[in-house]
């Protein structure tokens, strides 16, 4: 472990978490608040690079880090966050994070079919601000998908992407050291990535892998050949300490990597050849700008690549025009949008102290645990324990169409920031959780894996300051609502086991509001309670797809060049045709791992 004790003993019992992001603050002024080292320069050291990446996640860092290798190219890395802290690197602070200075803050619109408990309707786009994108606020779980998620990309005409052929990167990205079992064939041992079990859980999710064995289910590698099962979490970890993007890969002290914090790019500047030549970005209030022999890429996420696109001309010509940008290339940017929704109402009560309460985690055996082995309650990936991939009656396929993710916990749980994360509103809370305070309790968050709902980013002005236009429209198309009803019935059936009953676990009865009416559990009360409260994953994918030079709504080809310009490429989760089962960074730090060999081979590096 390479925290501080003392930080840990004097500050994670006695401090709230808003306090605790002002004591980051003054750490990192005396030097002391990142437990790993970056090179980071204020200002970039040449007028001219051969590449410049824009954004530090899951995308950028590892592009960055790839590229640099050959000592011959100059690589400039732009990210708009600051350096993470200390905090950052404990995994169950994560939520802390959220709406504060790492955070985008992004909210979507008001939804019609979705989110109807949350505060105006609008649910929450938690995007990460900082080194390390959204890999150092997010909840650090490491689920790749199925392969048939990628042989469909391939069947769609984007050669190269079979399953077969994307595997070697999701290997060459991943150093694993996991409990049994573990699939050796599919996985790595020599990659930046740390990946390992969660190193510590409660004796409920002992209970809930129990349950799914006697459901006739297995426990399952779930990033091995086996998709359909139980599991305990798989987490970019290190000896319980986050491993977020930045630290895998930004910690190389290389004289031709530059790497500028706090520097938001405002535009892509493209000549009128349309050849792309660097980019214009902001920082301490002046603009400055950079040029890119070779190429610019564009790592920024599914919301923050789209909006840049568009601000620099790539985008749907009426939407760019009614806001007086000039178009470059007409193109379907910000469609597509896609995302994993899940249902967060479902609440059981149990008759032992053993859940992820405020109770029973801030003590100072807890945090000893934690500081001394990296290991207790404090090391749990944001209090998600377990997971479970399920194939209800609606599968299409091989693929599971559900999962499954179990907490020992409900957003009863803390002082309020875990509701606050998620916007839950303060009607919704008292009528539900309120009754729970201080009581021990555990949850299952449905979520349904191949959504057929899509959704659009826009342009909400010409300002870069101005938040974009979000409209997931989540829960649009009815079948998603079906499967996340049968997620609901099968969490209920799992509270039933014999392993939950131990516990005398109880369904918490107290009805959602606005979903009176129905009968309580009735299949339409649970179709009423998913629409309110709806939560996503913070999965958000498609914005800037991949496809063939014949498919009229992809905006980059197979090989991630934005059609229409040269010297563009994208290489972050905005360019996934379709959402892939499970968690999404595995993913783009695979899209990364392939996409930077691509730029190799293109310039012979």
């Amino acid at each position: 472990m390479k925290v501080s004790i003392h930080v840990l003993l004097t500050s994670l019992l006695i401090v709230t978490s808003s306090a605790r992001i002002r004591i980051l603050d003054l750490l990192r002024d005396y030097g002391l608040g990142t437990s790993y080292r970056i090179k980071t320069v204020p200002l970039p050291q040449l007028d001219e690079y051969d590449f410049i990446v824009v954004g530090s996640g899951p995308g950028g860092a590892p592009v960055a880090n790839r590229l640099s290798e050959n000592k011959t190219w100059k690589v400039l890395l732009l990210e708009a966050g600051k350096p993470e802290g200390l905090f950052h690197q404990v995994p169950l602070l994560s939520v802390s994070f959220v709406n504060t200075e790492y955070d985008w803050q992004y909210r979507g619109q008001p939804q019609k079919n979705a989110c109807l408990g949350i505060i105006d309707q609008k649910c929450p786009f938690t995007k990460g601000k900082a080194l390390g994108g959204s890999s150092s606020i997010n909840s650090m779980i490491y689920a790749r998908g199925h392969q048939l998620d990628y042989d469909s990309w391939a069947k769609r005409g984007n050669y190269g992407w079979s399953f077969q052929e994307v595997l070697p990167y999701f290997r060459k990205s991943e150093r694993a050291t996991l409990r049994q079992p573990a699939d050796a064939l599919h996985r790595g041992r020599t990659g930046y990535l740390r990946v390992q079990n969660v190193p510590w859980h409660t004796p409920l999710t002992t209970a809930f892998l129990k349950s799914g064995k006697q459901l006739g289910y297995n426990i399952i590698d779930y990033n091995g050949r086996q998709r359909v099962g139980f599991s305990y979490t798989q987490a970019t970890m290190s000896d319980g300490a986050r491993c977020s993007a930045s630290q895998a890969y930004l910690q190389v002290n290389r004289s031709n990597l530059d790497i500028v914090s706090e520097a938001r790019v405002s535009k892509v500047l493209i000549d009128d050849t349309n050849r792309v030549y660097g980019v214009e970005f902001i920082r301490n209030n002046k603009s400055y700008r950079v040029r890119a022999s070779k190429e610019v890429i564009l790592s920024a996420g599914s919301i923050d690549t789209a909006k840049l696109l568009m601000l620099s001309g790539i985008g749907p010509k009426d939407h760019l025009q009614s806001l007086g940008i000039k178009v470059v290339k007409d193109a379907k940017v910000g469609y597509n949008l896609q995302d994993h929704a899940a249902f967060a109402g479902l609440t059981f009560s149990v008759n032992q102290s053993v859940s992820l309460i405020a109770k029973n985690i801030q003590t100072p055996r807890a945090v000893l645990q934690y500081a001394i082995k990296g290991s207790g309650p404090y090391s749990t990936a944001a209090g998600i324990e377990a997971l479970a991939f399920i194939r209800t009656k609606y599968a299409t396929d091989a693929r599971p169409d559900l999962e499954l993710a179990f907490g020992a916990g409900a957003f009863n749980m803390d002082d309020g920031t875990f509701r606050r994360s998620r916007r839950v509103s303060q009607r919704m809370y008292d009528a539900i959780w309120k009754p729970l305070e201080n009581q021990d309790v555990w949850a299952i968050w449905p979520a349904v894996q191949l959504p057929r709902s899509k959704g659009r980013v826009k342009l909400n002005s010409t300002n870069i300051e101005d938040d974009p236009i979000i409209d997931a429209n989540l829960l649009d198309d009815p079948s998603d609502v079906e499967i996340l009803l049968e997620g609901i019935k099968l969490s209920i059936e799992i509270s039933k086991s014999k392993a939950f009953q131990r516990y005398h676990s109880q369904l918490h009865e107290e009805k959602i509001p606005g979903c009176e009416s129905f009968t309580f559990a009735s299949d339409d009360y649970w179709r009423c309670g998913i629409r309110h409260l709806t939560v996503t994953f913070n999965h958000e994918i498609g914005t800037a797809k991949m496809g063939s030079a014949g498919d009229s709504d992809a905006v980059v080809d197979p090989e991630l060049r934005v059609y229409g310009v040269s010297g563009l490429r994208v290489i972050d989760a905005s360019i996934i045709p379709e959402i892939p089962i499970g968690h999404l960074a595995a993913t783009v730090y695979m899209i990364a791992e392939k996409g930077a060999d691509m730029i190799r081979r293109s310039w012979r590096g």
